[in-house]
């Protein structure tokens, strides 16, 4: 994955696709008198029925796709989850797991291998996904990778409407929520609109009503212009969890920082990044529906949302802290001795997951609990909680 300005040119049938969520997102802004916010152009862009990148028949993930998730790159890394799973599982009997966003369904597979080892199975593997697309990916995956687990596995359209007992699993859910965008500059805090030319669309800006809000997050010393993003929906995403959650763990996986290093003065261009064929540029209007949009996670509002919802902060630490907790030494051994052939591919997997140049300590992992008190296996050692 590499940092760019040159991307590859669509085929005429993604432009074409394209084309017609341009077209929603032209008749959304004249319906809003000429401009609309930035979170409702990244939410249809994203999320648009039938057109919306992740809602639309497009490869996203892998090698033919957009990005390559932690899922992808081992199964190790889903081995790890499935011992901490495993925790909560034995604590909490008749217990279930709730994947949020399955992408290609490799890390549910991959999971229920690994309980499956450890004679901890859950009553049910539910997964939660708008993509019909990746819906239908995830029974590929599944049906192939563990056709006798099957029947574990249920595909729900909504939160569950009973209380929910065991896991809830978000890898790479946050960072695909639609943010808003802000700029400061000397004449004060503005929020970042999106206006449609004939050339496509652009910018603007508008005096921002939640200025006060924005500024509360923000250091004295900001270098100007200063642009950054913060997500409207996490409070209520956090409390709609919540309310789900009977008692158990929500296990949050994802790209962020805590407030202080995410809104620091030096960060003045916000962390907002696209994905398009394994390129990353910042360039959010162009390409609508063929390209991913992503923000950074401020686990700091996370902690603050999941405390106002009633929910325990129970541990927040590294990528690479949480594996190695979670035994993935003793996994990468067991994994040589069955496929000593496999050690340089085995190493390269584990440096990507864990080294700090590479996903080690980009990616955080928040854990948060509800009726569950003892401690958990992923934050033994290396607990980051002091600096959210």
């Amino acid at each position: 994955m590499r940092f760019t300005d040159t991307l590859p040119i669509p085929s005429a049938a993604a432009l074409a696709h394209s084309a017609q969520l341009v077209e929603r997102l032209q008749h959304k802004i004249h319906q809003h008198g000429g401009a609309i916010s930035f979170y409702e152009f990244m939410q249809t862009a994203l999320y648009e029925p039938g057109l919306g990148y992740y809602v639309a028949g497009l490869r996203k993930i892998g090698a033919e796709g957009d990005f390559v998730t932690a899922p992808e790159i081992s199964p190790l890394f889903s081995h790890s989850i499935a011992n901490q799973c495993a925790q909560l599982l034995t604590e909490l009997p008749n217990s279930s797991i709730l994947e949020l966003g399955a992408g290609s369904g490799r890390m549910a597979a991959q999971i229920l291998l690994r309980l499956e080892q450890l004679a901890c199975l859950p009553e049910y593997y539910f997964i939660l996904d708008l993509s019909p697309d990746l819906q239908a990916r995830q029974r590929e995956t599944l049906a192939a990778d563990v056709p006798h687990l099957l029947s574990k596995v249920q595909w729900l359209n909504r939160l569950p409407t009973a209380p929910f007992q065991g896991v809830i699993l978000a890898n790479e859910v946050l960072d695909a929520m639609p943010v808003e965008l802000f700029t400061v500059t000397d004449a004060g805090i503005a929020t970042v609109q999106v206006v449609a030319q004939p050339e496509g669309f652009s910018f603007t800006t508008d005096d921002s009503q939640q200025a006060a809000d924005i500024e509360k997050l923000l250091a004295n010393d900001l270098v100007l212009p200063y642009t950054s993003e913060f997500n409207p929906a996490l409070a209520a995403w956090i409390h709609s969890l919540a309310d789900c959650l009977a008692a158990g763990a929500l296990l949050l996986i994802d790209y962020g920082y805590e407030r202080a290093d995410y809104y620091q003065p030096e960060r003045n261009q916000g962390t907002l990044v696209c994905h398009y064929q394994h390129r990353v540029h910042a360039n959010p209007l162009i390409y609508p529906g063929l390209q991913d949009i992503t923000a950074s996670v401020d686990f700091t509002a996370v902690a603050e949302a999941s405390l106002a919802a009633g929910l325990d902060l129970a541990g927040y630490t590294t990528q690479a802290a949480f594996l190695l907790n979670c035994g993935l030494e003793d996994l990468f051994i067991a994994a040589l001795q069955t496929n000593p052939q496999a050690s340089y591919h085995l190493a390269q997997q584990i440096r990507t997951l864990s080294l700090p140049a590479e996903m080690g300590e980009r990616f955080k992992v928040m854990a948060l609990t509800k009726g569950f008190t003892p401690p958990l296996l992923g934050f033994r050692l290396g607990d980051r909680q002091h600096r959210l």
